[in-house]
């Protein structure tokens, strides 16, 4: 009997190219490290952040300021 194997397949976050999810895609969940850089500086420039409250080091940061 031959064993099914199911390949998942992602979109890439950056591009949208199909990748697989496996060994053979190094920079998985993105399709290369081109993608996987650009991501990365779009979270180094706050372009991309998850939302909640303000951090506590900006509420309290005025106070020094006085």
């Amino acid at each position: 009997m031959t064993a099914k194997t199911t390949v998942t397949t992602v979109a890439c976050p950056t591009c949208e190219k199909p990748v697989e999810w496996g060994a053979q895609s190094p920079f998985r969940p993105f399709c290369s490290e081109r993608c996987k850089l650009i991501d990365l500086g779009a979270w180094a420039s706050e372009e991309h952040a998850i939302p909640g409250e303000p951090d506590l080091d900006d509420v309290f940061s005025g106070e020094l300021n006085h």
